[in-house]
């Protein structure tokens, strides 16, 4: 169903012609980690107790399943976005793949935990170059180090961009459009709403 009022779709024909929802909550999950995965980098943002916005570019773990819509990140708990996060747990994360223009938005809350098991699961090495060990014997910079810590966002609902075209067929699109004056849209908006959210994270506990 499409999130637009006939006012918005006459308004706004790009968006109108761009939004699919003829596809299966497991086809929008798979092209979404298809986006997330060539973009690989994310930005985090969250607010700060002034209100103020903040990002950074953060990497999210690899999907351990074929459902998954969580996003999980490993962090440094000393780092501002925890305190942040603890005060305002709502975060919005956006990643980009520039060569084909596909982006994706999330809108959600963050959760942080310290679960040794989650920690495990998504170790790695990698990691140590962002904390370093501080050679103290408590702060190594491994997965036992205190300041390690997970920020998984739990999504209430995802849009994403994403083409099927080359840039050639995108751009030809484009030129058209201007030369008629006929909106078109070289993509497809899609939309997993918070009830497809749940079905999907209900399907994955199972």
């Amino acid at each position: 169903m499409s999130d637009l009022s006939p006012e918005q779709a006459r308004l706004d024909p790009y968006s109108n012609l761009a939004e699919n929802t003829n596809l299966s909550v497991q086809e929008k999950i798979t092209d979404l980690h298809t986006v997330i995965k060539i973009a690989k980098t994310g930005m985090l943002v969250t607010r700060d107790a002034n209100g103020n916005l903040h990002s950074r570019a953060m990497t999210p773990a690899t999907p351990y399943n074929a459902m998954q819509l969580n996003l999980v990140f490993l962090a440094n708990n000393v780092s501002h976005k925890f305190e942040e996060i603890e005060n305002d747990a709502h975060v919005n994360v956006s990643f980009c793949d520039p060569s084909s223009t596909d982006w994706v938005s999330y809108s959600g809350r963050a959760k942080v935990t310290q679960d040794k098991d989650l920690i495990d699961k998504h170790w790695s090495s990698s990691i140590t170059g962002y904390i370093g060990d501080l050679k103290d014997g408590v702060h190594k910079g491994d997965k036992n180090d205190p300041r390690v810590a997970v920020i998984e966002v739990i999504p209430d609902e995802i849009k994403y961009w994403i083409t099927k075209h080359s840039s050639a067929v995108r751009a030809a699109q484009v030129a058209y459009g201007a030369a008629t004056g006929k909106a078109t849209a070289p993509g497809q908006l899609r939309i997993i709403s918070k009830e497809e959210v749940q079905i999907a994270q209900g399907l994955q506990s199972k």
